[in-house]
């Protein structure tokens, strides 16, 4: 795929995606975090914290090549998405948790994102590196991010019935557009990415499936409902692959193949991970027979 076209394409996949969200959301879910005060607390802590430490402890165990290991704590610092929330309706997880979960961590992944990349570029690759988000390329990630779905929430408030409408068109228009960009870059580098797999692909499982555990084991331990755990644990364990890819091979953002591998990987592992976690925290839930009744996470 040439440099002018992937210029172009890669920002307009992320766009739409972003935009897709922002049709979900509402300001509401901002303020929803008051009605699951421990959840988003637990979540955030692991999501921003213990998740980025896990993943740099993997990474060295693993002794990643430079690039690679960059990739995986770009991968670790990105949010949680829609794919996220889907799972978590699928299998029967707190989705206005997700929404609210999503919506918080797409702006803060706007400052914490570019931090974790800055210094494991640093640690990794060396200060005098090329790569890096510099200031004028955390603009461009935030207007690739917040605009768009700053936009999306903006035509739900004015048009609801369109936005509602629009969702599941966008959602579809979102995932061709992502699918023919990223399968025009692994033809273009595809001897690299059948090397890259045998590298990187155990630690992006392992990776997935750390995240995955400790989404639901931690809420459970400090007292978290069944539900908003199940939904704690896909919105941390099903990162925002898209977003990674993306800042990885931009020509105006890092650029660099090698550093989207991990995303990559991890965005075709997750899927059947991801499920299998669902089926078992399904059977859980059906075990323990939680009655119905209003999140229990208030405190």
């Amino acid at each position: 795929m040439s440099t002018g076209l992937s210029l172009v394409l890669f920002p307009v996949a992320l766009g739409i995606v972003m935009l897709g969200l922002g049709l979900t959301l509402t300001v509401a879910d901002f303020r929803r975090v008051v009605a699951y005060p421990r959840a988003v607390i637990v979540s955030l802590v692991c999501q921003m914290l213990v998740l980025p430490a896990i993943c740099l402890g993997l990474v060295l165990a693993a002794d990643l090549r430079p690039e690679l290991a960059v990739g995986m704590l770009l991968l670790a610092a990105s949010p949680g998405g829609s794919t996220a929330s889907l799972y978590s309706h699928l299998f029967k997880g707190n989705v206005a948790l997700n929404v609210t979960l999503t919506a918080i961590n797409s702006v803060l992944a706007l400052f914490t994102l570019p931090l974790v990349v800055n210094l494991s570029v640093a640690a990794f690759m060396g200060s005098d590196s090329s790569l890096g988000l510099q200031f004028d390329k955390v603009i461009q990630v935030f207007a690739l991010v917040l605009i768009p779905i700053v936009i999306g929430m903006a035509v739900r408030r004015r048009r609801p019935g369109f936005a509602a409408r629009m969702q599941r068109p966008v959602k579809i228009l979102s995932v061709v557009v992502l699918a023919v960009v990223i399968t025009g870059a692994v033809l273009g580098v595809k001897d690299e990415f059948a090397a890259t797999i045998g590298a990187v692909g155990l630690v992006a499982l392992l990776f997935n499936l750390l995240s995955l555990g400790i989404g639901y084991a931690a809420p459970r331990l400090l007292r978290v409902g069944h539900r908003d755990s199940v939904a704690s644990s896909f919105e941390i364990g099903v990162h925002n692959a898209t977003l990674a890819i993306t800042i990885a091979l931009s020509p105006a953002l890092l650029d660099n193949t090698d550093i989207a591998m991990p995303a990559a990987i991890y965005g075709i592992l997750m899927f059947f991970t991801a499920a299998a976690f669902g089926l078992v925290a399904a059977r859980r839930g059906s075990a323990a027979a939680e009655p119905t009744r209003p999140s229990a996470t208030t405190v």
